[in-house]
Formats: structure tokens, sequence, C-alpha cells
């Protein structure tokens, strides 16, 4: 497996991240590379980069999470759901630039139909609509970036169709 080179805009990414999340430190072990990166009070990030021979990938991959919410959180009607990225960063509606979006607004999905996929530090995650229903609207545009508790879409769900 070839090293693994963090161009400039990555290191942008990762602090994106990091300052969104509220956290304090990531360690990053992936393709034989070994990144650490801290907040160090209010003179911002440092970082430490490694790299290894012996390579170690993990990869965790969370599922979208369709919720119910009460109207004025999330500004959706009574008996919507709202579909959150499953992790921050960049939300797109298609697999690739130019290709049809995965679903359009009055497109009927179940659970499990792709509706996304967020970019984060070039990694892709799908994400699922989480109930069967129709597309109402979608909240979070084509190529923006997305936080964790973004709306991305709103699904009318179908009838027994909101998870208990």
């Amino acid at each position: 497996m070839s090293e693994v080179e963090l161009t400039p805009d990555d290191v942008r990414d990762v602090l994106r991240v990091l300052d969104s999340s509220g956290l304090d430190e990531l360690h990053l072990e992936m393709a034989g590379l070994t990144l650490t990166v801290r907040r160090e009070g209010a003179t911002g990030w440092t970082a430490e980069q490694h790299v290894r021979r012996a390579p170690h990938v993990e990869q965790a991959v969370a599922p979208a999470v369709a919720v119910e919410v009460p109207a004025a959180a999330a500004e959706v009607g009574e008996g919507l759901v709202v579909v959150h990225p499953p992790l921050l960063g960049t939300f797109y509606r298609a697999p690739q630039p130019g290709a049809p979006p995965f679903v359009d607004v009055g497109d009927r999905v179940d659970a499990e139909t792709v509706v996304g996929i967020v970019e984060t530090m070039k990694m892709m995650t799908p994400v699922h609509a989480g109930v069967p229903g129709t597309v109402l609207e979608f909240r979070v545009g084509d190529g923006e970036f997305a936080a964790a508790d973004s709306v991305l879409l709103v699904v009318q769900p179908a009838a027994g169709g909101v998870p208990g």
C-alpha cells in the first residue's frame, strides 16, 4: 500500500471538522500515516505527522439518522421526518459531478434508499432516507457543507413509516 500524503486542503478539512466538533484532539491512523492534531488553548492547533511502513487502516461508518423532530426544533411540519448527515462534511446529491441526483423532490424512498453522500476528508459516506416516504424538500444544497446537526432533507413518511 502506498504512503498517504496530506495536502493543505486536507489539513484545512481536518481543522474545519475539529472546529465544528468541539473536540480538543484527533488521532488519525490510515494507510501508513499517523496524524495527531491538538487544540492548544487560544493559540490554535498543532499537528504531528508520522509516516509508517506498516499501514494500519480503520474505517468506521455511522448510519444516517432519520428522526421525528418537534416542528419548532427543525422548522418542519408536524409528522414530517428530517434526515441528518451521519457525520459532518460536504453533502452531494449525486454520485459524481454531472450525474443525476440519487433522488429528487417528490420521489418515493424506503428506509435504505441512498439520498446523497457526505464527503469528509476524501471519504464518501452514503446518507440513507431512514424511513419509507416521499422527499418533500432539500435543506442543504449540492456541494454545501453540512454540520452534524444539519437537516439535509425532509421526508413525508408513508403510513406507519415513522420509526418508534
